[in-house]
Parts: structure tokens; C-alpha cells; sequence
């Protein structure tokens, strides 16, 4: 491709307007993830950071115990939540897509003011629902069907999965809305007019063709739930212990930041696969069989 230039042999004006563009993504995304890799080989000793290079903090992580197990489990709860999501944002989307006029993106954004709430907020208002104290162990306690209070949604990996899950369904159902939103009304009319029932339509006709606003769900909540660390710091409790808090605790408590480094470029390549993936399966498919 070649650069415009103007009548006297200099570049175009537009250039400098192009050098704008990727300036901020280089500046804001490419030199923090060069800097966390350039980070991981180096080390602490005694908690001064030494600039050698090693590959001791990935040797570290492979051959620990704790560290391994941890990633498979939370890359399992994601995934867990993920599903979870899709299952109960795919109603929801299909609703609002089948709405006409108006209504639907109106509705569309009440389901959306919850995410303009501080994230902390909600938290602590699920908190409040499923706690010891809460209202659900409440009004279970107040109608006769327990005797204690249930501690199976307390501060462990299931607070992590429903919080998460709660929290998360609004970016499940936006891409599904929108794939849902693209399929032409002719092809939904012309199954009917040759005689498919309504359940018929819906599996050969819209779930194929709304399967890559599934994905893109499934991919965007896998994402943003697997770099939460804050949710389960405070529904996690002890045995809710999942990646995102160790690398938060290397970066604070523990003060090795070569070691939360190497754990970051490591949650990074599960992140960029799980995109790839994501890409593959993901892809449009305009014919229906």
C-alpha cells in the first residue's frame, strides 16, 4: 500500500494522524505487557529486587505444589461461570430480540444500569444476601426449612461461582442480544412458511446463527472472571483461593513483583488462548443447514 504524497514529494498529512492512533495502544498496552515480561526474569532476595536474568519465577511456578493446581481450578470455575452466564443470559437476550420498536432497547438498558454501579457495591449487596446473617439464610431459618444457617454460598469457591456469575450475566447477554438482533426476519418467516414449528426454528434456524454471539459470551465473561481478583478476596474466604489472589498477593503483601510478573505473562498466554479459541469457534456462519 502506498502513501499518498502531496505535490512537492512530502508525505501526506494524514501520517502524523496515524502515528496518534498507534501511539496509545503502544504506549498503554504493548510497553505495560513488555514490562511485565521483562519483570518476570528478573528476582527478590530478601526483598530488594535484583536485575539479573532468570528463568527461576516460571521454574518456580512449574515445579510448586500450589501454584499449578490453583490456575486449573480457577481456569475451571471460569469456565464454570461462563456457562452458567450463557444459560441464564440466552433467555434473557432472546427476550429483548424478539421485543419490537423501542421496548427492547429500552429494556436493554435497565439490564445495563446495574454495570454503571460500583463493582464493590454489588458485592457487598450479594454479601448481604447469601451471608450467615443474610436475607436468604433468614427467611429460610424464618419459614421452618432450616435449622442453622447455611454456609454452603459462604465465603468458598461456590460464593466465587454465584457472585461471579450475577455479577457477569449483563456481558453475556449483550453479544447474544446483538447476534440474535442480526438474523434476518425473512429467514425466521420463511421456515415457518414451510411448515417448521416454532421449536424447529429455534434449532435450525437461530441457535445455529446466534452460536457465535455464544461464544463471544462465553470467551468475554471467561476473560473478565479469570483477572478478577476482587471478587473472591471478599466472598472467597480461606478456601476460595483462586489465581487472580495470588498474583495480587505478590504485587502486595508478598512484594515480589518478578514473581506477580511471571504469574501475569502466564494468566496472559491462558488469556490470549482462550481468545484464540474463541476466534475459531466464534466465526460468523451465514448458511444454515
Amino acid at each position: 500500500m502506498r502513501i499518498a504524497a502531496t505535490s512537492g514529494g512530502r508525505p501526506a498529512r494524514h501520517v502524523p494522524a496515524l502515528v496518534g492512533v498507534f501511539f496509545y495502544p503502544v504506549a498503554f498496552i504493548l510497553l505495560p505487557l513488555a514490562a511485565f515480561l521483562a519483570y518476570s526474569f528478573f528476582w527478590t532476595e530478601h526483598g530488594v529486587m535484583s536485575y539479573g536474568i532468570t528463568l527461576g519465577n516460571y521454574q518456580r511456578f512449574f515445579t510448586d505444589p500450589i501454584f499449578l493446581p490453583v490456575l486449573w481450578r480457577t481456569c475451571i470455575l471460569c469456565l464454570e461461570v461462563s456457562f452458567l452466564t450463557v444459560f441464564a443470559g440466552y433467555p434473557v437476550a432472546y427476550f429483548l430480540a424478539g421485543l419490537s420498536g423501542r421496548k427492547r432497547y429500552i429494556l436493554l438498558m435497565l439490564m445495563l444500569v446495574p454495570l454503571l454501579m460500583s463493582y464493590v457495591i454489588k458485592i457487598y449487596a450479594i454479601r448481604s444476601i447469601l451471608g450467615g446473617n443474610g436475607v436468604l439464610n433468614r427467611s429460610l431459618l424464618w419459614l421452618g426449612l432450616i435449622d442453622e444457617p447455611l454456609t454452603f454460598f459462604v465465603f468458598n469457591l461456590n460464593a466465587v461461582l454465584l457472585t461471579l456469575t450475577v455479577l457477569l450475566i449483563p456481558f453475556a447477554v449483550l453479544p447474544i442480544f446483538l447476534s440474535l438482533e442480526r438474523i434476518p426476519r425473512s429467514l425466521i418467516d420463511a421456515s415457518a412458511d414451510l411448515g417448521a414449528s416454532a421449536a424447529q426454528t429455534f434449532l435450525r434456524v437461530i441457535l445455529p446463527l446466534s452460536l457465535p454471539g455464544v461464544v463471544s459470551a462465553l470467551t468475554f465473561v471467561f476473560v473478565l472472571a479469570i483477572g478478577d481478583f476482587l471478587t473472591p478476596q471478599m466472598v472467597g474466604g480461606q478456601s476460595g483461593f483462586t489465581f487472580g489472589r495470588i498474583i495480587y498477593s505478590q504485587f502486595g503483601s508478598a512484594f515480589n513483583w518478578p514473581f506477580g510478573a511471571a504469574l501475569s505473562v502466564i494468566l496472559a498466554i491462558v488469556v490470549i488462548g482462550a481468545i484464540a479459541i474463541g476466534t475459531v469457534f466464534g466465526r460468523d456462519r451465514s448458511v444454515v443447514k
